[in-house]
């Protein structure tokens, strides 16, 4: 699934020299927890709503509340932000873009062209509605995870008993986490299965049914 199908395009972004009081304002008003810092519309950086409140002044402070809005209007996003933040681009695909928010512990990527230029932005959780997507539960509540053999095939044999169960396999996801060596997990979303229980049974009786699970959305 690429980041260009999930991002959000429309991007509200502000000056480096803008106050970080502002900045905070229109966080509020927008609904946003991260904005695009810019220079002459180049991205240069991005700013947090973490990054604005750690930047307030401590709660235990002496001054009054003219000299602490003084302040904040004083103080610019550019002391604030993150510089030079990663970036992904339209065209890469989201689990790249998990896997740099993982590593980097960060919750949002601006996303840009090859020339650099803002294209959108794309957050966890934007990655979360492709992650969920992308596994099929709203269309097969019906999980199954079963143990096979690494080699040529295994996956074919598991559709082959599925399918003659009367089931439409909506998903698939295959894992060596957690699996044996020569081995991998198989995680199946099904539907249209006839008969459940029969099923589970030929599985076991074939594989390493590892669960079966009914996910009841509200």
């Amino acid at each position: 699934m690429l980041v260009k199908d999930w991002m959000s395009r429309e991007v509200i972004t502000v000056e480096e020299d803008v106050s970080i009081m502002k900045a905070s304002k229109l966080m509020k008003e927008k609904g946003f927890q991260h904005l695009p810092v810019v220079r002459q519309g180049r991205l240069t950086g991005i700013v947090s709503d973490r990054d604005l409140k750690e930047a307030h002044p401590s709660k235990a402070t002496t001054l009054d509340i003219h000299e602490l809005y003084y302040l904040l209007d004083k103080l610019k996003v550019e002391k604030v932000m993150s510089k030079n933040p990663y970036t992904v681009s339209g065209d890469e695909t989201t689990e790249k873009a998990a896997v740099l928010m993982l590593k980097h512990d960060i919750s949002a990527l601006p996303v840009v062209d090859r020339k650099g230029d803002l294209q959108g932005i794309i957050t966890k959780g934007d990655v979360f509605r492709a992650m969920v997507s992308l596994s099929g539960i709203y269309q097969a509540p019906l999980q199954l995870c079963v143990e096979i053999e690494d080699r040529p095939g295994s996956i074919r044999k598991v559709n082959e008993v599925i399918r003659a169960h009367g089931g439409r396999i909506v998903s698939m996801i295959t894992t060596y986490e957690q699996a044996p060596k020569g081995s991998r997990h198989l995680y199946i979303r099904t539907k249209d299965v006839g008969d459940e229980d029969a099923l589970f049974a030929d599985l076991e009786n074939k594989f390493k049914l590892i669960y079966r699970i009914h996910d009841e959305l509200d």
